[in-house]
């Protein structure tokens, strides 16, 4: 699933080609994604300026004068930019189209958003997000004064939208390797030390990540058809079985809620 760095690529990339211009309507081939297109898309968006490309989480935010479209792209989706006349192939699902240019959602197995929120108010999909792991607010007093009496494994807490937002199982996995911490440890656990470190390396992981354009996935490319290069700098996520490059010893994988995860029994602990 793309994290918060491959959003944030795909919006930096989005955002200086298309902010400002018109948009002259909507083409939906397919509306039936994890909830369907709105179905008066095209006559919603179609002579409104775009005046932003924000994020927030993993969603994309296109804000325009009578509302916002809120877009997921869940667990395979995609959006380039492309000339309007490229013919579409088999799960590319919607354009949102500017003249001669269009701005083109790939989704592979259907499970992303494209929401219409009018006016200025937040759309419900966001309600009770978490903190933005780049703000300023987060830092290791925040993450140790959230997590006092909790048990819950640090790896899960991390991974809590409702309390981080962002940082999925790449990136979880990555961060912790980085901070020596052990990806099980109960999150109330960690004293104000092992938090700021944790904190400054999932800070780092993903600034990394951005400079490297992000990861590339099975079916994540920039907005620009580019991939990613940062799985090129894994120290954990997926190396099961093989030395880490730290001490030697070898890379162990188990599952944590429903997920893998990648750590090094003798570097974190």
């Amino acid at each position: 699933m793309p994290e918060l760095p491959e959003v944030e690529t795909t919006r930096r990339g989005i955002a200086p080609e298309l902010t400002g211009l018109a948009a002259t309507g909507a083409i939906v081939r397919n509306g039936r994604l994890r909830l369907p297109i709105p179905t008066d898309l095209d006559a919603l968006l179609a002579g409104q300026r775009l005046l932003a490309v924000e994020r927030r989480a993993k969603y994309l935010l296109l804000r325009f004068p009578g509302g916002s479209l809120l877009v997921h792209l869940g667990m395979s989706g995609s959006l380039r930019i492309v000339p309007v006349a490229s013919p579409p192939e088999k799960h590319d699902h919607l354009d949102i189209v500017f003249g001669p240019r269009a701005l083109r959602l790939r989704d592979p197995r259907r499970f992303g958003l494209v929401l219409w929120q009018a006016g200025d108010a937040p759309h419900p999909q966001l309600a009770g997000l978490g903190i933005e792991p780049l703000d300023d607010g987060f830092d290791g007093a925040w993450l140790h004064k959230a997590s006092r009496g909790r048990k819950t494994p640090v790896k899960l807490f991390i991974m809590d939208g409702s309390q981080v937002v962002g940082i999925g199982n790449i990136y979880a996995s990555e961060s912790l390797f980085r901070a020596g911490i052990d990806p099980s440890t109960p999150v109330g656990e960690l004293g104000p030390r092992r938090c700021a470190r944790l904190v400054a390396c999932i800070r780092q992981t993903l600034q990394d990540a951005l400079a490297a354009g992000g990861s590339t996935l099975r079916d994540f490319v920039g907005s620009n058809g580019s991939p990613g290069y940062f799985q090129q700098q894994y120290f954990a996520y997926g190396r099961d079985g093989e030395a880490c490059r730290n001490c030697g010893t070898t890379i162990r994988k188990r599952i944590m809620g429903q997920r893998a995860t990648f750590y090094c029994p003798r570097c974190q602990r």
